[in-house]
């Protein structure tokens, strides 16, 4: 009888054979040998189902009632009067931004300044404009020439130099730019202490430790930094500065909101066609906006994140392209 035994045979069986000396085997983890079932989100479904039926309802209503009448809508979208509506729309809203922002950086740094005739003088302004609506003031500005016939230069409490009628400086155009900067300027002085405020205190230590003049503080330190935290904010007060121009049809200004309500009184069954049509230009210039808002965010946040966040542009780029191309390009940024 042959003795020799086949060597992986003898391997299995070595083993195979339990260990005398060791510990017991360990018998395997449940948590490890189960399947991972995810979690049934049925509230998430349900929501979500109910929400496409509501979009699928509105679009289909907005399509099929007759009452909508977009041939007409199509025929007065473009209209010259329209077109001129919203070309004082997008004067006001220009002029009373640029206003409101420079009121609004005087009225923070006085309200920053170590002066308190200057702080309590800033803090009653925005106190003051901030609590009276921008339709009452438009019209108190409006009615100013019943107060006030004639306006003049000259020396405080003593003769004037040169006077004129107040009805010809304050026309309805500058009653609606002056009326909406003023109250422009009263929000943009809190969005931009605010950002001010944000700026780490050591940074301008550092700039008095160099030497800086306090306007090049400001303009080269203080301001570019101070930007990040009040471009988000001010751009959303332009947005409803935009959609405040409305109320400028009140003091004889017709924007677009008051050509649309000029156009629905002689045209009383186009109402519904002309009130799209304003909301299709506010829905246009406030995207537009929103647009310009990212782009100036993105830039003033370059020396605050490593990684600039892709454009929308880039991410469309990157949808549509092949994990080759993708590749390359990682490739090429690491180069």
């Amino acid at each position: 009888m042959s003795s020799t035994v086949d060597s992986s045979t003898a391997d299995d069986a070595v083993v195979a054979r339990p260990s005398t000396g060791g510990p017991a085997a360990r018998p395997p983890d449940p948590l490890l040998t189960s399947r991972v079932v995810p979690r049934r989100r049925v509230g998430l479904w349900l929501a979500t189902a109910a929400v496409l039926v509501l979009v699928a309802q509105t679009v289909n209503g907005l399509v099929t009632n007759p009452f909508y009448a977009w041939d007409r809508f199509g025929y007065w979208v473009f209209r010259p009067v329209i077109l001129d509506g919203l070309v004082v729309t997008l004067e006001v809203a220009a002029l009373s931004a640029v206003l409101g922002f420079a009121g609004g950086v005087l009225l923070a740094l006085a309200r920053l300044s170590r002066s308190p005739l200057l702080q309590v003088v800033s803090w009653a302004y925005v106190w003051l404009f901030r609590s009276i609506p921008i339709i009452v003031l438009l019209l108190f500005l409006y009615n100013f020439t019943a107060l006030y016939a004639r306006i003049g230069l000259g020396i405080p409490f003593g003769p004037q130099f040169v006077t004129t009628r107040t009805t010809d400086l304050l026309s309805a155009f500058a009653v609606a730019v002056l009326g909406l900067s003023l109250n422009e300027a009263a929000y943009a002085a809190e969005i931009v202490r605010g950002g001010i405020l944000a700026v780490d205190a050591g940074q301008v230590e550092a700039a008095h430790a160099l030497g800086l003049s306090p306007g090049r503080l400001f303009a080269r330190i203080v301001l570019p930094q101070a930007l990040r935290a009040i471009v988000p904010g001010y751009v959303n007060q332009l947005i409803g500065l935009v959609k405040s121009c409305s109320l400028v049809f009140y003091v004889s200004v017709l924007d677009i909101f008051g050509a649309v309500q000029s156009m629905s009184s002689t045209y009383p069954a186009d109402i519904i066609p002309l009130l799209i049509v304003a909301t299709a230009w506010y829905v246009l210039l406030t995207s537009a906006l929103s647009v310009v808002q990212y782009y100036v965010e993105r830039h003033y946040s370059r020396g605050a994140l490593r990684t600039l966040p892709p454009t929308p542009l880039q991410r469309l780029r990157a949808a549509v392209s092949t994990p080759a191309q993708r590749a390359s390009r990682r490739d090429g940024v690491t180069a």
